[in-house]
């Protein structure tokens, strides 16, 4: 028995499985909405599918924590002292980073969730962290006008969000598929047509195609494209690239954060130092000793402080300097033991540190609710873009946004919103709507990675995003039926995939703005232009 059309994909015996819901991805986005799901419709049956091990990816590895207002337990004395927080500062300041491209309304219902979205993975088994007072800790990070970022375990926020929702998936109704990555979208009528299931890859190389009603995209992002990055290995892009090759409609994908303080330690790995250690009072230093920035202004003019201060000393790392704070070891026992594993000790010296490629903005477009330009296909957590973080991600939204839209996406999909049809990816005239040619190529994966950084990483300009185009088309011909004999050689379909994407976003946006600085157009364009992004009928096949 074969299978049905496959974007991408020729016709292989496959297993099969049948369920209302398919998931993929495991991170906060995913697992909420797979939980949701199960919560409002007891009868559904839901698969979540994961490419490593549930919880291995992008969320487990947060830091910082997350942005909320939570004006139920205001530290004691906020009132009095003028430092309450509140909804309306929260959207200014995530307006103020997003540099102009942020859709309002979607930050609007990012921030007034926050309590709600606290809420539900405290019931859900995450254990905040707590003053004396017993209110919530709060920490402050960059281009935040309160302390809002509440957290657990110190810097291990991440890791007990993904421990306390596997848990909670794991103890539930839904089917797991782990060490199972994403092959192709399945269009029947093909590509632009309505998507009604996935084909996956398992973890003997067996095909199983999956058939159903709604299939969520929760794969992370795609900062793998870059050689240097904060990012899990997992972080391929996966969804975006297939949703693109389905006939899905992009966003700003040009658009990637680059965080400005990746610890660089003598074996050459990068390993994150959270922003709330700046937040505490760390302070950037060049070779000399002299600080250089405010270490709290917006990620990207942060990094390019630090990018322009390695110039000056020949490439050396700047130094982040924490020895001021007290008790650093206990409030970011994450952090110490990855700059210990790295053979430093931040309690007595400065650190070497960086700036890597750390999170996507861009990516599958979607509305209000998670769904995207196909009927039957939604997007949510990195993956999408909602509109939340416009050209430069305020700092902590992301778990805050997989938890607030996940739940939107689950409340869609089981009918419990007023909502419904598909996005209209040309209803935004004032965007710059782009056709993308997919490579018929692939680059070696380490090749590809170092062109990326070097030509659109934190600098970028025409001459060198051409370079990079001409490249890409110029790759050794690969049959565009991603049947890939394992998960390395399909994260390099993928990740050559969105390089071209890239690109040719960052091609079109003449203008620096937020993350995506372009040397040869250093100033804004005014109104902001959001760029979309469509695979044209050959690269889409």
């Amino acid at each position: 028995m074969t299978s049905p059309t496959t974007t991408g994909a020729p016709a292989v015996p496959v297993e099969r499985l049948a369920v209302d819901v398919l998931v993929v991805g495991s991170g906060i986005a995913g697992l909420t909405t797979a939980l949701e799901v199960l919560r409002l419709a007891p009868g559904a049956r839901v698969a979540v599918a994961t490419k490593a091990a549930l919880g291995d990816g992008a969320t487990a590895w947060a830091q910082g924590g997350i942005a909320a207002v939570l004006t139920d337990d205001q530290p004691a004395g906020a009132e009095r002292a003028g430092s309450a927080d509140a909804v309306s500062l929260h959207v200014a300041d995530t307006l103020a980073a997003g540099d102009g491209l942020c859709t309002a309304d979607a930050v609007a219902v990012l921030c007034a969730a926050g309590a709600d979205a606290v809420t539900a993975l405290e019931r859900r088994g995450l254990v905040l962290d707590r003053r004396v007072d017993g209110t919530r800790a709060r920490g402050l990070e960059a281009a935040h006008s309160r302390p809002r970022i509440v957290h657990a375990g110190g810097d291990t926020t991440g890791a007990h969000v993904a421990a306390a929702l596997g848990a909670a998936v794991r103890a539930s109704r839904a089917a797991l598929l782990e060490r199972t990555s994403l092959v192709a979208l399945v269009t029947p009528a093909g590509p632009g047509t309505p998507v009604t299931g996935a084909r996956l890859r398992g973890p003997g190389g067996e095909d199983v195609l999956v058939s159903a009603r709604a299939v969520v995209l929760a794969t992370g992002g795609y900062a793998q494209v870059h050689a240097h990055t904060t990012t899990p290995a997992v972080a391929t892009g996966d969804g975006l690239a297939a949703a693109v090759r389905a006939g899905a409609v992009a966003r700003d994908v040009e658009m990637v954060q680059f965080h400005p303080t990746a610890g660089a330690g003598p074996d050459g790995r990068a390993f994150l130092v959270s922003e709330a250690v700046r937040g505490e009072g760390a302070v950037l230093l060049d070779a000399t000793g002299r600080r250089f920035t405010d270490e709290l202004a917006p990620r990207d003019v942060v990094a390019r402080a630090c990018a322009a201060a390695m110039a000056a000393q020949g490439g050396a790392p700047v130094l982040l300097d924490a020895t001021g704070i007290a008790g650093l070891s206990a409030r970011f026992p994450g952090i110490d033991a990855l700059t210990r594993a790295a053979g430093l000790d931040w309690t007595r010296e400065p650190v070497p540190v960086t700036p890597a490629a750390h999170y996507a903005m861009g990516g599958v477009l979607t509305d209000l609710d998670g769904r995207t330009t196909l009927h039957g296909l939604w997007a949510v957590g990195e993956v999408a873009s909602t509109g939340v973080h416009g050209a430069n991600r305020l700092a902590s939204n992301s778990l805050l946004e997989g938890a607030v839209f996940g739940a939107r996406a689950a409340a869609a999909i089981t009918g419990h919103s007023a909502s419904d049809g598909v996005v209209d990816g040309a209803s935004d005239g004032g965007a710059v709507p782009l056709d993308v040619e997919l490579p018929a190529g692939v680059l070696p994966r380490a090749e590809l990675r170092e062109l990326v950084w070097e030509h659109a990483g934190l600098l970028r300009d025409r001459a060198g995003l051409e370079l990079l185009t001409k490249t890409l088309a110029g790759a050794v011909p690969h049959q565009r039926t991603t049947d890939a004999a394992d998960v390395a050689d399909l994260e390099v379909r993928a990740l050559t995939d969105v390089a071209a994407l890239l690109a040719a976003g960052a091609l079109a946006r003449e203008e620096s703005r937020g993350a995506h600085a372009r040397t040869d157009h250093p100033s804004r364009c005014e109104p902001a232009r959001h760029v979309l992004l469509r695979a044209t009928a050959g690269g889409a096949a």
